[in-house]
């Protein structure tokens, strides 16, 4: 049976929302990443970067939300958008842009905003700028269509998805109504009994909310080499 080892955040959120799609059998292990669990050996052996989600499946084991999305995918035959050059070439495209845009500006808006010390100015604003201008392009390519590949629910829109459900906590309370083709998007989703069930299984559990001082010597341990 696959194991799925989670933490409620954007990533992992990716891979339930397809594991629920696709009805396969899993076994959910969480890891409370402000607890440091992702650091324990056990769990290492399976991402030595030390980063949820990860999952195994027999005996073959996987990291990394975008690899993931495409191993199930691809396995199951699911969720793809078809063998077409064209949608094949769109079809990566997008998926790179979420896997190396979206996620590492919207984290690092995230980090700077909300978690880093001052002075930090110059940071919230590069970071915060390229995390709109990256959604602003979402929302543009949504425009055009019910999904990212047009009328072709894949693997691409629950990698969107994944990162959309924090978007008020990335760029601000009145995003929603600046992006309102990713709002329509993220309304369909979330009334898709898979999301319910996605987000069921990570309200099942009880992870440590508090950024103390523990939670950001596991978080953030670059902060050590500042003395």
């Amino acid at each position: 049976m696959i194991k799925f080892y989670f933490h409620p955040s954007p990533n992992p959120a990716k891979v339930a929302l397809l594991l629920e799609e696709l009805g396969t059998p899993y076994e959910a292990v969480p890891v409370d990443t402000r607890k440091g669990e992702q650091f324990d050996p056990a769990f290492l052996a399976i991402n030595p970067n030390g980063k949820t989600p990860a999952m195994t499946d027999g005996d073959a084991k996987i990291f990394d939300s975008t690899a993931i999305l495409m191993y199930l995918a691809n396995k199951e035959g699911k969720f793809l958008p078809g063998t077409a050059p064209e949608a094949q070439a769109q079809f990566l495209s997008w998926m790179m842009f979420v896997a190396s845009g979206i996620g590492p500006y919207s984290g690092q808006s995230v980090h700077f905003t909300h978690f880093a010390p001052e002075p930090k100015d110059y940071a919230v604003n590069r970071y915060s700028y390229e995390a709109e201008r990256h959604w602003g392009l979402i929302d543009q390519r949504l425009s055009e269509g019910a999904y990212m590949m047009g009328d072709t629910y894949t693997v691409l829109d629950m990698a969107v998805w994944g990162w959309a459900r924090a978007v008020p906590f990335i760029l601000g309370a009145d995003a929603w109504e600046k992006l309102p083709h990713l709002k329509r998007f993220m309304d369909d989703i979330n009334a898709r009994p898979a999301a319910q069930a996605a987000e069921a299984l990570f309200a099942s559990h009880t992870f440590k909310k508090e950024m103390d001082d523990a939670a950001k010597a596991v978080m953030f341990p670059q902060n050590k080499r500042l003395g």
